[in-house]
């Protein structure tokens, strides 16, 4: 017998926008290589693997080339089709242990919520070979336990960047997370996230990005609610709440595909 997958658009109300996830539930633990296979021949960002555990589910999140401690878009993703297939009642929260810890999921009238943890980007010299990949020179560089965040001084300029990946891929980290100041009054800031090390050069929404530009614009904006936008090709909305060590990340997602795993 075959195992449903699922592809769904996270970070967006309709389809063929946001960013796409595999999600693929199992009855048990299957081995590791052969999540990765599958998340290779998906070829999406992330792919999701959960199954039952205790009063919630296991949750891993492979790119096409490697396994990641923490995923926003797949984790949205992961509930949204756990609610819709009827796996859980929809007035119940999801719950999902992780190499990040305990992740949960409520479900409103306007989307779903994630609480995630806070990823802190402490000020710190930039890389070798930073400045020249991005092509562009910072006003701010970060580093988180995942990342390099860097603000440059508007919309324009992030939205025009063309990295070197290749320059890129040499850095240290899971990723990049550039950002401005929005260009549009409808949204607080924006970003865009490049991981060529991970296999994907330039993410189209990524949710765990936001757990560290949500305190970096506490810190500068004075507030602790935000309307983000992802400025990728695909594009995206994350609403961001940041509450002490927590920050909570909102978001729609739209099943676009179902198959199955032969």
């Amino acid at each position: 017998m075959g195992i449903t997958i699922h592809q769904v658009d996270a970070f967006t109300d309709k389809p063929f926008a946001g960013n796409p996830a595999a999600v693929c539930i199992l009855p048990a633990p299957r081995d590791e290589r052969w999540m990765q296979n599958v998340a290779a021949e998906m070829n999406l960002s992330e792919t999701a693997f959960l199954h039952p555990e205790r009063d919630g589910y296991h949750l891993r999140w492979f790119t096409p080339v490697v396994e990641v401690a923490l995923c926003g878009h797949a984790t949205l993703a992961s509930a949204h089709v756990l609610w819709e297939t009827r796996q859980l009642a929809s007035t119940d929260p999801a719950r999902f242990q992780t190499k990040s810890g305990l992740l949960t999921c409520v479900r409103h009238a306007d989307g779903i919520e994630m609480d995630f943890p806070t990823r802190i980007a402490e000020p710190a010299d930039g890389p070798v070979g930073l400045v020249e990949a991005l092509g562009v020179r910072p006003l701010f560089v970060g580093r988180s336990a995942d990342d390099y965040l860097v603000e440059v001084d508007s919309a324009a300029i992030l939205r025009k960047l063309k990295p070197d990946f290749a320059g890129l891929a040499q850095l240290p980290v899971r990723g990049m997370i550039v950002t401005s100041c929005s260009d549009r009054p409808e949204f607080d800031f924006i970003s865009r996230f490049f991981a060529p090390a991970s296999g994907v050069n330039e993410d189209p929404v990524t949710g765990s990005a936001h757990c560290s530009l949500g305190p970096f614009w506490q810190s500068r904006l004075s507030q602790s609610e935000f309307v983000a936008y992802q400025a990728s090709a695909r594009g995206g909305v994350v609403k961001v709440r940041v509450s002490g060590n927590r920050v909570f990340l909102g978001g729609r997602a739209v099943t676009v595909l179902r198959g199955e795993l032969l």
